[in-house]
């Protein structure tokens, strides 16, 4: 795993523009960078691959587990009265999309989870489109070889999920917040998606979607929401003035409820306790678990829920490094064993593996001038080269 300093095409932004992807600046700071890309060698993409596989059926038979367990779906600060429909959706079958893994991995030793992205697409189309395109366009150029790979079957593989999913075709619905352009243009990406997989998607504001006299979801034009791709994580969900009526809805939500179960920090704690001492796990614990005092003054200190970083306390010989403080940590705290990022050159990537479905779907590389990944830590692209 190597990072490759390198000229930028020319061309990018206007490329970006022309796909979608107009969310490379945001708040007038480089979230796409292309100075630099990481070369791996097919042995590490494949441990990749096989360390999400391995961390994705491990995360499956815990849900088993929990949906049949009042004391972890309490641990996890799942509420009461919707713990009967989150085990119901597991029950029954519904349907996972995608699941992003957040690894560290220097390209010596085994990757190590930090946390799983089970509900929301973060960085999902610049993973699926646009470092594929900045692929094609660097061995066009004679910049790599022209047997340069990449361990990415994203796009392919979230088009024929959908059709798994929807094998009679019909309406979707997918919904966000219309005036977040990250937000947006992810879902219109899935949008297109879909609709290569035959369906026909219909955007919804988050903000429009409503209750008719049966109880039942429906957009502006009063139409029935009976499937939707929803950009808004279980947790606020669960907490919103319309949450009774969820589980009455009959809507089929994607992700399903029982990923909540899982996009959860207070699921690391929770696979150690089961997998202790797996080489793809760190050490964590729920912090007043008598185990976290075996830490000692090193550990990183994380909220069952929070995005992007905020919230995340490195405290290392029992001082804390200062963190980006957005509120979270009123549903609880674990503590994680410290395992930093590699520092290459003043700068700390990690790598975030996909699955789809049960398959390991491709990679991309965050990274940042510190440790701790954040909203606007730089996305970098990635090249397999032996």
């Amino acid at each position: 795993m190597i990072r490759h300093p390198i000229q930028p095409r020319w061309n990018w932004k206007d490329e970006a523009d022309r796909v979608g992807f107009t969310f490379h600046h945001m708040d007038g700071q480089q979230y796409w960078d292309e100075s630099a890309w990481y070369g791996f060698t097919l042995q590490q993409a494949e441990e990749i691959e096989a360390a999400a596989e391995g961390i994705h059926a491990l995360c499956l038979d815990f849900v088993a587990e929990a949906v049949k367990s009042e004391r972890i779906m309490e641990r996890l600060a799942i509420p009461a009265e919707q713990r009967d429909y989150v085990a119901e959706t597991w029950t029954r079958g519904d349907p996972s999309l995608y699941g992003r893994f957040d690894f560290a991995y220097d390209g010596k030793g085994p990757p190590k989870l930090y946390e799983y992205n089970a509900d929301t697409p973060t960085s999902i189309f610049e993973t699926a489109v646009f470092q594929w395109l900045w692929l094609e366009g660097r061995i066009k150029d004679g910049t790599l070889p022209a047997n340069a790979d990449q361990f990415n079957s994203l796009f392919e593989k979230l088009r024929d999920r959908f059709t798994a999913i929807f094998p009679n075709g019909g309406y979707v619905h997918f919904s966000s917040d219309p005036d977040h352009v990250e937000d947006r243009q992810t879902v219109k990406f899935l949008e297109d998606l879909a609709l290569q997989a035959g369906l026909e998607p219909k955007f919804v504001s988050i903000h429009d979607i409503g209750l008719d006299g049966d109880g039942r979801f429906v957009d502006e034009q009063n139409d029935i929401i009976q499937a939707i791709f929803k950009l808004y994580p279980w947790e606020f969900m669960f907490r919103e003035d319309y949450a009774p009526n969820i589980a009455a809805s009959k809507t089929q939500f994607l992700e399903p409820a029982w990923k909540s179960l899982l996009s959860n920090k207070g699921l690391l704690p929770m696979l150690w306790e089961r997998h202790a001492g797996h080489p793809n796990l760190l050490e964590a614990w729920f912090e007043d678990d008598a185990g976290a005092a075996g830490l000692g003054d090193n550990y990183v200190r994380k909220p069952l829920f929070s995005r992007e970083g905020a919230n995340i306390e490195l405290v290392e010989n029992g001082r804390t490094e200062p963190v980006l403080d957005q509120g979270y940590g009123a549903e609880g705290w674990i503590r994680q064993a410290v395992c930093k990022p590699p520092n290459i050159d003043g700068n700390y990537p990690i790598v975030g593996a996909w699955i789809v479905g049960d398959e390991a779907a491709g990679m991309g590389i965050r990274e940042d001038s510190g440790p701790v990944t954040k909203n606007m830590s730089r996305y970098l692209p990635h090249a397999i080269v032996d």
